[in-house]
């Protein structure tokens, strides 16, 4: 299970109102292409509802044809959707709705070795979720050059300590740095 997402400096997610307008854009760069890195070792979602509902079935009007077939190929995937409340949207999503760990777990032990990875998408809360559960086995996180001072952060409400160790680094001439941590579930004992 590898976390991918984008934050500031300062470890938001989002600006106060929700607002992503604050992601590093380059011209040169076409978003289809970083979708595709993205989803091109994954074959599934997992989604919070919020996330869900907003970006699950989402097919941009506009853009480039690249983006365009970032996201049909990105709706090919099989979706989980996380969700306390809902438990279907009338799609082909597989809505979870109690017992996170075992059923992540379940769709883990169930996918063949030949199987690709899977893309825990977010939201926050999911997130939150999943590090207290100790399911996150990557960190693709890509640390935009702005401090929003204030926003939606990602880590809250963390229970525990985790451990990472870290991969690989890539840096953009956009100011983009990518970091890539694994966990490292290796237990120190004391003596």
């Amino acid at each position: 299970i590898i976390l991918n997402l984008t934050l500031t400096l300062d470890g938001f997610i989002e600006g106060p109102n929700g607002e992503i307008d604050w992601i590093v854009g380059d011209s040169s760069i076409d978003f289809g292409d970083i979708l595709n890195e993205i989803i091109r070792d994954k074959d599934a979602i997992f989604y919070g509802r919020k996330s869900y509902e907003l970006w699950g079935n989402y097919s941009p009007e506009q853009g480039s044809q690249k983006l365009k077939d970032a996201y049909a190929l990105m709706h090919t995937k099989t979706k989980y959707v996380f969700s306390e409340t809902k438990t279907s949207d009338g799609t082909n999503a597989i809505f979870i709705n109690k017992n996170i760990k075992q059923r992540v777990e379940e769709i883990k032990q169930s996918r063949n070795s030949w199987r690709k990875n899977i893309w825990l998408y977010g939201g926050a809360g999911l997130i939150t979720t999943f590090l207290n559960l100790d399911l996150i086995d990557e960190f693709h996180l890509a640390i935009q050059p702005v401090i929003l001072g204030k926003g939606k952060p990602l880590f809250q409400n963390i229970e525990q300590r985790h451990k990472l160790k870290l991969l690989e680094t890539k840096g953009d001439p956009s100011g983009v740095t990518l970091l890539i941590y694994e966990t490292d579930r290796t237990k120190t004992i004391k003596n």
